[in-house]
């Protein structure tokens, strides 16, 4: 009788406790590498954050940091988080790559969540999109309507990320326009409207009519919008701002479905390490409202090849294609495996310049 009477409380207990346990929030963390008020990448990743909390009500709380460096300065970020109770941190970042590995070794029971990178554990997960698809359709409007033939491309960081894009870029462009030529500024950093600026002014000094970018301000737009007769697409976010000129079209980072699902995974307790690379198939990237200063036939164009990347029916490395020193790489029709994507570090043939070591 006493047997049963304690097993019975006993029961009751751990029934109480799960129930106390469900009734907790689940606690999601957000590092950022710029500001929410970018306008562009860390603007989006908080837009998924902003989603994630109307989608779960009163049962998420979430916390966020920006401006965090890469580096020392993320790790401690992260570990902060991990001990103030997060069940569950988003680093949006590259460069957060090594401490997001670290800090997670630290706390085992925390998942994590590394955007653009490829290290991996128990307890880490990695995303991505496939942000070179939404280059290609760039590159097809920017060598339709370049009427220098120069394109100013603003690059971030030496990475394959970049890299690719860049690459993808040229070839839509230079498809349509043989005589296009890219010239690429590295400014060596994600965020930094001043260095941003000033390297489009710079290219626009060198005859760029078009402006691309791999940084995450608004500054390219605004120094295209003064110059006048440029044109330009936002950066992981609309920038509609700028719209219909100098921007014309844009690649939009679509976060907010991953952000609920991973989410909702840690609440179901389902949650897997996993690497995600999605792109236009899936709505991970979105390509902005092509605006009406491009002509029809043109955005006509540029609307069927997203068409046709999101349907599987076009890859945008799609031989026959050369690397930059003219060694063979894809053989007609042949089209790049993930992993070569993955790792790019060489141009294609037609890009002119050499890539950072």
């Amino acid at each position: 009788m006493k047997l049963t009477k304690l097993l019975t409380g006993a029961a009751m207990a751990l029934g109480l406790a799960s129930a106390a346990l469900a009734d907790e929030k689940v606690k999601v963390g957000f590092v950022y590498v710029g500001p929410v008020g970018d306008g562009g990448w860390t603007f989006e990743h908080n837009e998924g954050r902003l989603a994630v909390e109307e989608e779960f009500g009163d049962k998420v709380e979430t916390v966020y940091v920006e401006n965090v460096a890469e580096g020392p300065d993320a790790e401690r970020v992260m570990t902060q988080m991990a001990l103030e109770g997060a069940d569950l941190i988003f680093t949006t970042s590259f460069g957060y790559m090594d401490p997001t590995i670290n800090v997670a070794k630290k706390f085992p029971k925390v998942m994590f969540e590394h955007a653009t990178g490829y290290k991996r554990s128990d307890n880490v997960s990695t995303y991505s999109a496939r942000f070179y698809e939404g280059r290609a359709v760039q590159g097809h409007i920017a060598g339709k309507m370049t009427k220098s033939n120069t394109v100013g491309y603003i690059a971030s960081f030496p990475i394959p990320e970049v890299i690719r894009g860049i690459n993808s870029a040229y070839i839509h462009a230079a498809k349509v326009n043989p005589d296009v030529q890219f010239k690429v500024v590295w400014v060596y950093t994600w965020f930094d409207p001043a260095k941003e600026a000033d390297a489009a002014k710079a290219l626009i000094e060198q005859g760029a009519d078009v402006i691309l970018q791999h940084t995450d301000s608004t500054a390219p737009q605004a120094a295209a919008q003064e110059a006048g007769g440029v044109i330009t697409f936002g950066q992981a976010s609309d920038m509609s701002q700028y719209a219909p000129l100098p921007r014309v079209s844009s690649i939009i980072d679509n976060w907010a479905p991953y952000y609920v699902a991973r989410t909702k995974a840690v609440m179901d307790g389902t949650w897997e390490s996993v690497d995600t690379w999605d792109g236009i198939s899936t709505g991970m990237v979105k390509i902005g409202e092509i605006s009406d200063a491009v002509p029809a036939d043109v955005k006509a164009e540029a609307l069927a090849m997203a068409k046709a990347i999101g349907a599987g029916e076009y890859h945008p490395f799609t031989g026959p294609l050369k690397k930059q020193d003219g060694s063979d790489w894809l053989g007609d029709g042949e089209t790049a495996d993930d992993g070569t994507l993955a790792g790019m570090n060489f141009y294609v043939e037609g890009v002119e310049g050499d890539i950072p070591q």
